[in-house]
């Protein structure tokens, strides 16, 4: 499969995939297709689905995956308009209703502490859909609180004294520490752009997936390319952080780049894995099929870290 079969290939898929590979892969930001995402496929489900107070699920975080918390981080991921009016006055009503005496969002737990990695994913979201500045302050308080020595963050940090850091919570706030300055908030800017550094630098001590003592796979779902990631941590989502934040190359990042083109198929194209558990609203894409999700990521990955195999391979 060449460069515009797989590019055709692409845009037969959701608007969402449409607009994302105009804009990532033939460098035509098409502000049509954005706002054709409200309307249609996997935006339209998403925004149906919501409950007669506006809000998806039960609560604010329950069920897990069709919680208004990562229904939300859904229809950012999408790339839906920011200026949805409707998404706007949801997340207001979060910031004021479901902080914590820590400034956090969602105290939970029986020490009613709040989450790190939920807080950064809140933050990203928030920033995306241009939450006002004064209403992140203290969730901005509450993740730089919790930074750790080695440059990272931990969600098990405040509530049960973790003293490594994670990288399923540093991913998620190098998310939401990433869209918030993105998006001209001024609030602590130069500590957030110290700990963005710290934070990838944690990353990439690891190799994105390997022991900084052993050199052995701390955890094998790393290698994993899952879509939608939730909380959880993977290369994919990693360095698909990396090119979106524009984070210049690094030879420590060539383990995990060699193992994302390790797993293509014959026809250049990446395939689904089974989904994190939990109730969803619906399958975007079927597990062991070829995924237009990742192969969309894993190309502008390639684009941006391997240029020259980018263009041979496509």
């Amino acid at each position: 499969m060449g460069y515009y079969d797989i590019i055709a290939w692409l845009l037969e898929g959701d608007i969402s995939i449409q607009y994302q590979t105009h804009r990532d892969l033939l460098g035509n930001d098409d502000i049509t297709l954005k706002k054709r995402i409200t309307t249609e496929g996997w935006g339209k489900q998403f925004l149906d689905a919501r409950n007669e107070k506006g809000y998806w699920g039960q609560d604010y975080y329950q069920p897990k995956w069709i919680s208004t918390h990562y229904t939300l981080l859904d229809i950012k991921n999408l790339a839906m308009d920011p200026h949805h009016k409707d998404i706007e006055k949801i997340i207001t009503k979060v910031l004021i209703n479901e902080k914590g005496p820590d400034g956090g969002i969602l105290p939970i737990g029986n020490v009613k502490k709040c989450d790190v990695c939920v807080n950064g994913m809140a933050l990203n979201f928030s920033s995306y859909f241009h939450a006002k500045e004064e209403s992140l302050h203290s969730v901005v308080d509450f993740i730089l609180t919790e930074k750790m020595r080695d440059g990272g963050f931990n969600c098990q940090s405040n509530r049960k004294g973790a003293k490594h850091s994670s990288m399923h919570t540093t991913i998620s706030v190098l998310e939401g520490f990433f869209e918030f300055l993105k998006n001209g908030y001024s609030y602590r800017t130069q500590e957030i752009k110290n700990v963005i550094s710290s934070s990838i630098e944690f990353l990439l001590i690891h190799q994105l997936f390997k022991s900084d003592k052993t050199g052995e796979t701390i955890n094998s779902n790393f290698l994993k390319l899952y879509y939608p990631p939730r909380w959880y941590y993977d290369i994919l989502r990693a360095l698909d952080f990396f090119q979106y934040a524009g984070i210049n190359y690094d030879s420590r990042m060539d383990a995990a780049i060699d193992v994302l083109i390790s797993k293509s198929t014959k026809e250049g194209l990446w395939k689904a894995v089974t989904i994190h558990p939990g109730k969803v609203y619906f399958e975007m894409e079927e597990a062991g099929k070829a995924s237009r999700w990742n192969t969309l990521r894993v190309l502008r990955v390639l684009k941006k870290y391997r240029p020259k195999y980018y263009d041979s391979f496509i």
